[in-house]
């Protein structure tokens, strides 16, 4: 598959994203951008959030995962799926109550003025960097099997992607949203499951072949227990995912923004319980994919991708589909199932960080009626900027796996918001708001510092995404200090 054919499966997919976006913004109302008239049907958020839930970077880099330390993503999966239901329900009903458009207003209701802009602006850098990650990801794809045949330079593929973004999302926002992830959901899933078919056809296996096949044992271990120093140990994944999932999902405007456009609390919950079951089996079939990609690579010597000169797991997928001789079929749905991939993530990425800024910072439910739309659309073209400017710097800094260096920032930026959410519904006591940035500021420099601590002064332990719970009991017990105690012996007195 040439570069130009690869082009001009990208303009038609993006045509017909267009033919969605035209349909579901035609209103242009900010009501509809940020909320979808809270008219969603749960099914269609449930199967949409799976693409935005894997993204480019579970499309590419969990299958690259695999090589180096097997099926042991499952521990984390496995961790998700409980943190699930922690966010059905437990903060859904919250959020529904409230009548939020951002779920940090929670925090303006609960502490104060600065507690809620701590935790609009944790959930802002995080948003950012994880959507840069993901978008960074499929540009180096896009780069190398596409855009480096024309000459163009990165900037300019990231340039592109994002301006596509933009395109079909300024008008129609969530609503646009929840109906174009489901189309790249079922894009991606039909690519993942045909390059599985075709790849088990050249092998002349049959799937039940495969699971029994020595080939697959060398890289489907699961469960590593033997010990706790190690950064993959099964505890430490576990319990780190059930943190992930609460912070990833149930603590972030872009993922809660979506459930929130479901018609009622009990449609939201069926929604998210449906979808994490779902989602288990989806992360299997991925690594499942990986390990099929690395035995079909050393069968006929297909080498890791190099990028700037060194070797790239997250490369092998994209180099087997489009250049190893699996066929038109297999390169067609590789590439749709990457760019469903991408948008799905991205797109709501873009809206969501719209949204907060533009509810969080900008007070828009403030302004006069006739400027909020204008204010809209300016804070969409300038999230756009923004996500541009990262990404390329990422090409720069950035040195390792990219779903491992994702969930790896998540445990340094997420850390105040769940401190502070769970200060606020597991405690009734109030706070000093205006030291609440100086606690999250000293918790995640105190966890950076711990993360960086050499493996030989802890005694060969290795931390791992175990720091996101770590970072959020920090902020826990910071809060539990800056507890206005003289206010709660006041109303002691009075009540």
């Amino acid at each position: 598959m040439t570069a130009s054919h690869i082009l001009l499966l990208i303009g038609a997919y993006f045509l017909l994203l267009l033919l969605i976006s035209y349909f579901t913004g035609k209103n242009d109302s900010n009501e509809d951008f940020f909320k979808a008239g809270k008219q969603s049907p749960w099914y269609i958020v449930a199967f949409g959030m799976i693409g935005a839930s894997l993204s480019g970077v579970t499309f590419i880099s969990v299958p690259g995962w695999v090589q180096a330390s097997e099926f042991s993503y499952m521990q984390v999966v496995l961790g998700y799926l409980a943190g699930y239901f922690v966010v059905a329900y437990v903060l859904l009903p919250l959020y529904y109550r409230l009548n939020v458009t951002s779920i940090y207003e929670y925090l303006e209701q609960r502490f104060g003025f600065y507690s809620y802009k701590v935790g609009a602006f944790s959930f802002f850098i995080s948003r950012v960097l994880g959507a840069a990650f993901r978008l960074f990801l499929v540009a180096i794809v896009l780069q190398q099997f596409v855009f480096d045949a024309f000459g163009f330079p990165f900037e300019l593929t990231v340039v592109f992607s994002i301006a596509l973004i933009w395109i079909y999302t300024f008008r129609g926002g969530i609503k646009t949203i929840v109906w174009t992830d489901t189309l790249q959901t079922l894009f991606m899933l039909l690519s993942v499951g045909l390059s599985i078919y075709f790849i088990l056809d050249k092998l002349d296996w049959s799937f039940a072949q495969f699971l029994g096949s020595s080939e697959l044992e060398e890289y489907s271990q699961v469960f590593f227990t033997d010990s706790l120093m190690d950064r993959n140990n099964f505890l430490k994944s576990f319990v780190g995912g059930i943190f992930i999932t609460i912070c990833m999902t149930g603590l972030d405007q872009d993922m809660m923004q979506k459930n929130l456009t479901c018609r009622n609390l009990g449609e939201a919950q069926t929604n998210m319980v449906s979808f994490s079951i779902v989602l288990v089996a989806v992360n299997l079939l991925f690594l499942l994919l990986g390990a099929l990609l690395f035995i079909y690579s050393a069968k006929f010597g297909i080498g890791l991708p190099l990028m700037d000169g060194s070797p790239k797991a997250d490369l092998l997928f994209p180099e087997i589909a489009l250049n190893s001789g699996l066929g038109i079929v297999v390169a067609i749905t590789f590439m749709l199932g990457l760019i469903a991939a991408a948008y799905s993530s991205a797109d709501s990425a873009l809206t969501s960080l719209t949204t907060s800024f533009c509810v969080d910072f900008l007070g828009i439910q403030k302004r006069a009626e006739a400027r909020r739309k204008r204010i809209r659309k300016a804070t969409h073209i300038g999230m756009s900027l923004l996500l541009i400017a990262v990404v390329i710097i990422f090409k720069y800094v950035l040195d390792r796996n990219v779903i491992d260096g994702l969930l790896t920032v998540a445990t340094y930026t997420y850390g105040p918001l769940l401190g502070l959410f769970t200060f606020g519904i597991f405690t009734t006591h109030t706070i000093k708001d205006r030291y609440v940035w100086v606690v999250a500021l000293v918790s995640v420099l105190f966890i950076m510092g711990i993360a960086n601590i050499p493996a030989e002064y802890l005694g060969g332990y290795i931390f791992g995404y175990e720091l996101l719970p770590i970072n959020g009991l920090l902020t826990f017990l910071g809060l539990y200090l800056i507890r206005d105690t003289k206010q709660q012996e006041s109303e002691l007195r009075h009540g």
